[in-house]
């Protein structure tokens, strides 16, 4: 038997297919705290609760096709690049059935989010801090207490805040939060908001120069009741470029 006849007789019922579906975390950091795009949900299971912008994938379209589409349809942004963070399958992560979810990661500046919760009132941006209990974080919305996410909701984001924390140290993740000219106070507190901790000014001024991914633009912020500070724009070298 050839490769053809042996699809043409292939019984696809013959294991069971689990469903597959995309959630994205699509993080920035709002007043000195990382923040999360949340999405309301309407319909059981968790109705009411907050979860990750996330939907099924289409039999015709690939993972990332679906990405896409919920980030324009439901995430209500256009243009963005995520990427993929994880696989999460554990076995009851779903209530109605079988499903793994691929999640997809992306980090962007807070003015990339506010036409989106202007038009979608299910939107809101959750700040982000650590779980009393240890290890885990909470979601906060408009100061009040910690909300309960759906699904495994809150493993996904944990995961995407360790993994953004660790790529601090070798990439430049954190210009993606930036505007194209930024001070370096405003890169240190992008840096403090994510690692949740003060650093050093001298030390953190003098790491970030030393690496070379700086470009000085010869102008000074405006609107400062201070001394303007010098402002700077990202010069990554493509062997830095990850």
């Amino acid at each position: 038997m050839d490769e053809r006849a042996y699809l043409e007789r292939y019984d696809a019922n013959a294991y069971d297919r689990p469903s597959v579906t995309v959630d994205l975390i699509l993080m920035s950091v709002v007043d000195g705290a990382p923040a999360v795009l949340l999405a309301e949900r309407g319909q059981h299971p968790f109705a009411g609760h907050w979860a990750l912008p996330g939907g099924f994938v289409g039999m015709d379209e690939s993972l990332d096709a679906a990405a896409r589409r919920i980030l324009h349809d439901k995430a209500h942004l256009t243009d963005a690049y995520i990427e993929q963070l994880y696989t999460f399958g554990a076995v009851q992560r779903d209530p109605r059935m079988r499903v793994i979810s691929v999640a997809y990661f992306a980090l962007l500046p807070v003015e990339r989010f506010r036409a989106a919760l202007r038009h979608a009132p299910e939107l809101t941006l959750a700040s982000l801090g650590v779980s009393p209990s240890g290890g885990g974080v909470e979601a906060r919305i408009d100061g009040d207490g910690p909300v309960t996410l759906a699904f495994d909701h809150d493993a996904m984001i944990a995961l995407a805040l360790e993994r953004l924390r660790g790529k601090l140290d070798y990439s430049h993740v954190a210009f993606a939060l930036l505007p194209e000219r930024f001070t370096l106070r405003m890169l240190q507190e992008v840096y403090e908001a994510i690692l949740g901790q003060r650093l050093n000014k001298p030390a953190f001024r003098r790491r970030m120069l030393d690496r070379g991914w700086l470009e000085a633009t010869g102008e000074r912020e405006t609107g400062a009741s201070f001394r303007p500070a010098e402002l700077y724009r990202a010069h990554i070298p493509k062997r830095d470029a990850r």
